[in-house]
């Protein structure tokens, strides 16, 4: 952190940007943070969709980038994942009821994607209702 004086000459302090290692929840100075993009097929970017199933994960350490790193390297990457995250972004940002057209223009998913994409979606809703107490 550094000081500095404000319009009266009286010392304040301004905040530094600090980072979290996605392994150990360690806080840390962002200049000094260890981050890339994994494959995820969850991962719908809010603002960004060139990185839809991408998925930025950040560490402290090369070590701690590299674990994370391999943990995502397992996990399968799953299309209809990916097409029912752009839908839920899409759902949640924009008009509650859309048309198959207005979906398709608004996520670059094609009808069948869509569909499938519902049905991946519905299925683990299903999946999870069976296994919640």
């Amino acid at each position: 952190m550094w000081k500095r004086t404000n319009w009266k000459g009286r010392r304040t302090t301004k905040p530094v940007p600090v980072e979290l290692c996605d392994l150990c929840a360690r806080v840390f100075p962002e200049n000094e943070s260890v981050s890339g993009y994994v494959p995820d097929s969850s991962a719908a970017d809010p603002t960004h969709p060139w990185a839809d199933g991408l998925r930025l994960i950040t560490a402290c350490c090369d070590d701690h980038f590299d674990v994370v790193k391999a943990g995502y390297a397992h996990r399968p990457f799953v299309e209809e994942e990916l097409w029912a995250a752009k839908l839920t972004r899409t759902l949640t940002a924009g008009p509650p009821a859309l048309s198959m057209e207005q979906l398709g223009c608004r996520t670059g998913l094609q009808e069948p994607q869509i569909r499938a994409a519902i049905a991946w979606h519905n299925e683990r809703m299903r999946e999870q209702q069976r296994t919640d107490p």
